[in-house]
């Protein structure tokens, strides 16, 4: 069985003078630019081409398929996650953080979180930085931690920018929001089918979003506390 190569894997073209230069640093720098502006959907060769003003066949010689730009654009990501701190709670935690600091600033990055191949030099280092963190926990059981961490996180930050996109297209804040539907809600919990419902909405306290993802991501890691303890 023959083992792919991999973007990472594959050397660049040697440098030719042209009137625009050309690396992947550029090509990955120009797609997350148009990412950030205009979502995902904004991303293919030929409109990175268009930005960088070179033929859309040049890139074929750094990237192959837009699948290994999005790789390569996630993995730009990664450089910037590099958790740190003095137990395995402060890496976790950090962990978590940064992760949700990246896809605030790049919130195509939280589309992509979780569904594409960690193999990139930036996410392999991440990786290398967090299981260093953990090396008090048993080997056994480093990776269910891991995994459990990074399904809340991508969780959370995924509900989070979906309620922002939500809220950019509607021009509707969480407060017009439960001005606009808070009749219906009224009207709803008066016929009395929905008591638990009722009661936690209008006596719980209602956390904002960096409380509520702290909140929760803390009642996790207390339960992965109290799970390696036993």
């Amino acid at each position: 069985m023959v083992s792919a190569v991999t973007v990472w894997e594959r050397p660049e073209p040697p440098e030719r003078p042209t009137p625009a230069p050309l690396s992947r640093e550029l090509i990955i720098r120009a797609a997350i630019r148009l990412a950030d502006a205009d979502g995902l959907a904004a991303v293919s060769l030929r409109k990175v081409a268009g930005v960088l003003d070179v033929g859309p066949m040049r890139l074929y010689g750094y990237i192959a398929t837009k699948e290994e730009l999005l790789d390569l654009m996630v993995d730009d990501v990664y450089a910037g996650i590099r958790p740190t701190g003095d137990s395995w709670r402060e890496v976790l935690l950090a962990l978590a953080e940064l992760t949700r600091r990246a896809a605030h600033r790049h919130e195509w990055f939280a589309d992509l979180l979780g569904g594409r191949p960690q193999l990139g030099p930036n996410a392999l280092a991440r990786g290398e930085a967090v299981l260093t963190g953990l090396q008090g926990i048993d080997v056994d059981d480093v990776m269910p931690v891991v995994k459990a961490v990074n399904a809340y996180v991508v969780g959370a930050v995924r509900r989070e920018i979906t309620e922002r996109r939500a809220e950019r297209a509607t021009g509707m804040n969480e407060s017009e929001w439960q001005r606009t539907h808070g009749p219906y809600l009224e009207r709803t919990f008066a016929t009395g089918k929905y008591p638990a419902l009722e009661k936690v909405i209008r006596d719980a306290v209602h956390w904002d979003v960096d409380e509520t993802f702290r909140k929760g991501l803390d009642y996790l890691l207390d339960g992965v506390e109290a799970s390696l303890s036993r």
